[in-house]
């Protein structure tokens, strides 16, 4: 069994499988925990995966920038 938690501590719903639990979460649209049978917790807002305007969906600017992680470029 996978409970579905709101931000503030209120169960969601209870599902059978991750996949329901996630869909459950993703239909909600909010920040959720997911607590599965062996106690491992997934957190988040699920259904989520893209940054408009340079943000993320909750407003935070993304500034991650990969030249900036590969290192400096070794020149002869």
């Amino acid at each position: 069994m996978y409970k579905v938690i709101t931000k503030e501590g209120f169960p969601l719903a209870t599902c059978l499988s991750l996949n329901s639990a996630m869909e459950t979460a993703k239909a909600f649209g909010q920040f959720v925990t997911i607590r599965g049978p062996d106690g491992m917790e997934f957190v988040g807002r699920f259904g989520v995966d893209s940054v408009v305007d340079g943000k993320t969906p909750d407003g935070v600017a993304y500034t991650w920038n990969k030249a900036s992680r590969i290192g400096r470029v070794k020149r002869n």
